[in-house]
């Protein structure tokens, strides 16, 4: 059986920045340990694998270790293949179907915006062993799969070196910590999640489904620019709407090819 894939570069317009995944392209349900497999094949972040179902695609994504609940990235990316490929119109929305619910993505004005479940944040006691962290956090607090921690300001944030084992004690997914941007943007943020073979995710989509209504309260702002701190780094648009949030970036592909 031949399978296309396609590695692309999400949350940015230029190559060899951003979060790459690969999307696989699939015909048949395929053995969940080959899909584990493959992943770590790839190395990546995440693969997401798209197979088309009535109404839309099933989607799933896994990193080299575990499969994820939601991912952001990969799925800006698995709609972006889409749209470049032919199997959707331009104008079509692509509808997924995945362990988080449904999920649809559009083109607006060259970036791709994707419609996601709020996060919510609850404010928390400290957690356990954050002073290693060695800065003085501003807030801390708790979502139904990451643990937040507020810092001072952004050279703050770029300076971190948290000590993986500690982060990879935490109880949750993993650990985002985020300040206010200094230009450019109105927040920045970095993940780190080694629990699921990430010790820094580049740019994470799914974190704005916490973060965006955050900091929309915050700066009293209906419409965000988020940056996310990482070597490679990546840009954000972020909506709150309610229980959903729209989370808008831009794809590069890199590489085609056939499993």
């Amino acid at each position: 059986m031949s399978i296309p894939f396609a590695w692309v570069d999400a949350f940015t317009a230029e190559p060899f920045a951003g979060n790459p995944a690969a999307v696989c392209m699939l015909d048949a349900e395929r053995d969940e340990q080959w899909m584990f497999d493959m992943a770590r094949e790839f190395g990546l972040s995440e693969t997401a694998f798209v197979l088309p179902r009535d109404g839309g695609f099933s989607l799933r994504w896994f990193t080299p270790v575990v499969e994820s609940d939601l991912c952001g990235h990969a799925t800006l990316a698995s709609a972006h293949v889409l749209w470049e490929a032919g199997v959707l119109d331009h104008d079509a929305a692509a509808r997924f179907f995945t362990r988080s619910g449904e999920l649809v993505c559009a083109r607006a004005s060259g970036w791709i915006e994707m419609d996601f479940p709020v996060d919510e944040i609850q404010k928390s006691e400290p957690i356990a062993g954050a002073d290693t962290l060695g800065v003085d956090v501003v807030f801390t607090g708790i979502s139904s799969r990451d643990h937040y921690i507020e810092v001072e300001n952004e050279r703050v944030l770029r300076e971190l070196d948290p000590r993986m084992s500690w982060v990879a004690g935490l109880p949750l997914r993993g650990l985002v910590v985020t300040s206010r941007a200094a230009e450019g943007a109105d927040y920045a943020l970095r993940m780190f999640a080694p629990q699921a073979g990430i010790d820094e995710d580049p740019v994470t989509g799914s974190v704005q489904t916490a973060l965006g209504p955050f900091w929309a309260e915050r700066l009293g702002r209906p419409e965000l620019v988020a940056r996310q701190a990482s070597t490679r780094g990546g840009t954000l648009r972020v909506r709150p709407e309610g229980v959903r949030v729209k989370i808008a970036g831009q794809a590069v592909t890199i590489a085609r090819g056939t499993l």
